[in-house]
């Protein structure tokens, strides 16, 4: 399969005063077209940091990252975030939804960032696909932590996106929720053949993709097939 995301080198470091923090330290793997892959470790080993760096909301200190064939670290902003809007979805442990727009309009924003029109069927078919069919018209407030992560999540594949990152995607919600929400994140994206990378503190959700990923002290310290994959 071709290669839809590309980590060489991959550097991050911080100046707090006179010294400097190495976040991330010569991280290098690659991604194909359709894998899952969950990127796992404990808190403040680099997880988040290597996540917006291959997502192209940061940029490394030294080292290269190409998204869909682009080398990201020749970008300035504006160009990373048009990638972005073409390419990639994005699911937050916080959700990240609007509050003053309703469910709907908060997952046809995308589409209207790119200017396209006649979305709202498709937006409304994808709420009805995460069980939302009847809270369209609801405000964020009006909606439990596992109806926005479903909204959040038709968001995420609105545009049907070439890959998906996933921060903490259950981190916010109950055991039986993050469970129900971790089965639609991976029915959709096998139906609609989405690259997913994630980050995760839960083992049990890392066990759902094919490929686990481990860093430590901002170091990649193991690269293996998930025990479930096939």
């Amino acid at each position: 399969m071709p290669i839809i995301l590309s980590i060489e080198n991959l550097t991050k470091s911080f100046k707090t005063g006179n010294k400097s923090l190495t976040v991330l330290d010569n991280v290098s793997f690659d991604v194909e077209e359709g894998a899952s892959m969950a990127i796992v470790g404990p808190s403040g080993s680099g997880k988040t940091t290597l996540l917006g760096l291959c997502a192209g909301l940061d940029v490394s200190t030294s080292g290269t990252v190409s998204l869909v064939g682009i080398k990201l670290n020749a970008l300035d902003e504006d160009d990373r975030a048009y990638v972005r809007n073409q390419h990639v979805g994005f699911i937050f442990q916080n959700f990240q939804l609007l509050p003053t727009l309703t469910a709907l309009e908060n997952v046809t924003v995308p589409l209207e960032l790119r200017g396209e029109k006649g979305f709202t069927e498709k937006a409304k078919a994808l709420l009805e696909r995460v069980g939302l069919g009847e809270r369209m018209s609801h405000y964020p407030s009006e909606l439990s932590g596992g109806e926005q992560q479903r909204v959040a999540m038709a968001r995420a594949f609105i545009t049907s996106p070439k890959i998906l990152f996933a921060d903490e995607p259950t981190g916010n919600l109950d055991e039986e929720t993050a469970h129900r929400v971790t089965e639609l994140l991976f029915e959709i994206n096998k139906e609609q053949g989405t690259t997913l990378v994630l980050v995760t503190h839960n083992m049990e959700l890392a066990e759902n993709t094919e490929r686990i990923v481990q860093l430590k002290g901002g170091r990649l310290v193991a690269d293996k097939k998930s025990l479930t994959a096939s």
